[in-house]
């Protein structure tokens, strides 16, 4: 697409969504009829966000309004309308490039002048010429993109692998795409002098519009891999190219046409030409030696990819279908060790959050971690769940130091990893290391929700609320549904007496989660505090009727029993929690809410029994 004789970069959904619109232009196209084009049964996104940000972002690239529509026409609820008058065109400024060269790494293709305005097919006409001029656009926006040579401007210690174009436009290829990058970024991991961002934030710069130095600078990288996939039958063309992006110059870029059967070999092959380059920058001895992984059935890596996108997300019920995926993928591929890790992921939180009892999910987890650390004892991912469990469950404090030690000595890159053993050095009260070691998971994986969120609790933990108020703020940002960021941000400005702020954030989690009783419990001891005790008392009595329902952790029956000042009751439960492995009950130790009760015998008894080193 061109305009002003000026070529227009788009590609994925927008140039999907303009395609679907030029079929039947004047005619509304509905939301619908979008999401079973484009994101068909069985891919896992969310619809609602996704359709905005395409359209936002073809209305970018045409200089378009939705206020003023002059191309593209919002029905509200409804859908789209193409609304621009149209002509056709017969003019052939696009060439393939030819046959020859199709193989070659660095093949230029030219383009003729193009007219000065900005012309459309009509249809019937309209898809064939479209298709064409979309092929060509993807060959020279992926496959063929020149840059300038490469000017050594410094050293390589942050690399993003970015979403690779999916150039089949069949969204049923995204997660075998997406699978392509994922492997790239695994083997890179290897270079312990390298960060590599996760990719969860590489991700989000899928289809995106966004220029390099604008993803660069977000990301915190010194350079990206960019690239597309193409799979077509048994064969699969795959272009990459490592940019650094001070200069925006190409050190390294390749093209490769193989059979299906060799595509996880040509994925060590392509990250090891990269991990050489890098490897140059950085003036490291001999050849740099890559993470070994196990290469899953295809089928497998997509159920564990839909596995690790639900459970991402922390609810219960994405929890659930998580563990429905990882399970299919262990059907498929039972070798897979990061399947069983994935499951044992799922049992965690479970536990953690308190949708179920600990007895009911951590045994589960520790039976997937045993066969995942029979299969590849060397995984980073695995010794940081056998970690988690060894701490929360076991209450083995020193072993869980030792298991999040030597994950990330496996793998200084896996995000989940700092993450997770940040929490751990705050509740033995390390709050500065425990800090610095978030804030390097941050890093790591800058756009996680999550681990944007966790920052700001180990500023909270170190009574430092300020901090911990503006890293909460920040991450709701980032997504103002994301559940666990209300809850802890209501805890924060409860410690501030901010009571109104913080009633708001914590009735709003309440909404969010769905009535779960772990945002209950927080939202009841802080209408307590605040002196409405009324409500506090309502809703202690309804945690008390959910007992009869569901699972409710004494954990959470102790912090809203203390909001109504039920000292004795707070203490029974929590000695409960204790007995039954409620893995908050490891935050005793260092959790605000509690410390009215710290001076009393019976709170000391409790550190005693939690086995938490003073």
């Amino acid at each position: 697409m061109r305009k002003h004789g000026f070529r227009i970069k788009l590609s994925g959904q927008p140039i999907s969504v303009l395609a679907m619109l030029l079929e039947r232009p004047g005619e509304v196209v509905t939301r619908e009829e979008l999401q079973k084009r484009l994101w068909p049964a069985g891919t896992y996104v969310d619809f609602e966000g996704s359709v905005n940000a395409a359209v936002k972002r073809l209305r970018q690239a045409l200089g378009d309004s939705a206020d003023s529509p002059r191309f593209v026409e919002t029905l509200a609820r409804t859908g789209y309308r193409f609304i621009a008058p149209l002509s056709e065109s017969s003019d052939d400024a696009l060439e393939l490039p030819g046959s020859e060269n199709a193989d070659e790494p660095h093949v230029a293709a030219e383009a003729k002048p193009a007219p000065k305005s900005v012309q459309f097919l009509t249809f019937p006409g309209a898809m064939a010429g479209l298709s064409l001029v979309l092929a060509v656009a993807a060959l020279l926006i992926g496959w063929h993109k020149t840059r300038p040579a490469h000017t050594g401007s410094g050293p390589i210690r942050s690399l993003a692998v970015l979403p690779l174009a999916n150039l089949s436009g069949d969204p049923g290829e995204e997660y075998f795409v997406a699978g392509m990058a994922d492997s790239l970024r695994q083997h890179l991991e290897g270079i312990s002098v390298l960060r590599v961002i996760s990719r969860t934030s590489s991700v989000y710069y899928r289809n995106t519009s966004k220029p390099l130095p604008e993803i660069a600078r977000h990301l915190n990288a010194d350079a990206v891999v960019e690239g597309s996939v193409l799979r077509s039958g048994k064969r699969v063309r795959i272009n990459v190219q490592l940019i650094q992006t001070s200069s925006d110059a190409q050190i390294w870029g390749g093209s490769y046409d193989r059979d299906i059967k060799d595509v996880f070999a040509l994925q060590a092959e392509v990250a090891q030409k990269i991990a050489d380059e890098i490897r140059a920058t950085l003036n490291v001895p001999g050849r740099v030696r890559l993470l070994p992984r196990h290469t899953p059935d295809p089928d497998a890596y997509l159920a564990y990819s839909k596995g690790r996108f639900f459970w991402n997300k922390r609810t219960e019920l994405d929890l659930r279908k998580a563990i429905g995926y990882f399970q299919q993928a262990i059907e498929r591929d039972p070798n897979y060790s990061l399947a069983y890790d994935g499951l044992a992921d799922c049992w965690l939180p479970l536990g953690w959050y308190g949708y179920m009892a600990p007895s009911e999910t951590f045994p589960h987890a520790k039976i997937a971690l045993k066969k995942a650390l029979a299969l590849d004892d060397s995984l980073a991912e695995t010794h940081t769940s056998l970690a988690f469990v060894t701490l929360y469950y076991d209450r083995d404090w020193s072993n869980a130091d030792r298991e999040f030690r030597r994950a990330i000595e496996l793998n200084p890159n896996y995000a989940n990893g700092h993450h997770w053993y940040a929490e751990f050095l705050s509740l033995v009260g390390r709050h500065q290391d425990a800090i610095a070691e978030s804030e390097r998971a941050r890093e790591l994986d800058p756009l996680s929700n999550i681990i944007n969120t966790w920052v700001g609790s180990r500023y909270f933990f170190a009574r430092q609320y300020d901090q911990a108020i503006e890293q909460y703020r920040n991450a709701l940002e980032m997504d103002p549904d994301f559940v666990p960021v209300h809850l802890v941000l209501g805890h924060a400005l409860e410690q501030k007496h901010m009571y109104e702020e913080a009633v708001a954030e914590l009735e709003k989690a309440v909404a969010l989660s769905g009535g779960s009783p772990v945002y209950i419990a927080s939202l009841a001891h802080v209408y307590g505090v605040s002196g409405r005790r009324p409500q506090a008392q309502k809703l202690f009595g309804d945690l008390q009727q959910l007992c009869t329902q569901r699972y409710v952790s004494p954990y959470d029956l102790a912090l809203a029993s203390l909001g109504i000042g039920q000292t004795n009751w707070a203490f029974q439960s929590l000695s409960r929690a204790v007995e039954e492995r409620s893995p908050r009950a490891a935050f005793l130790g260092v959790d605000p809410r509690f410390d009215s009760l710290r001076n009393d015998a019976r709170f000391k008894e409790l550190m005693i029994r939690i086995g938490r080193p003073i």
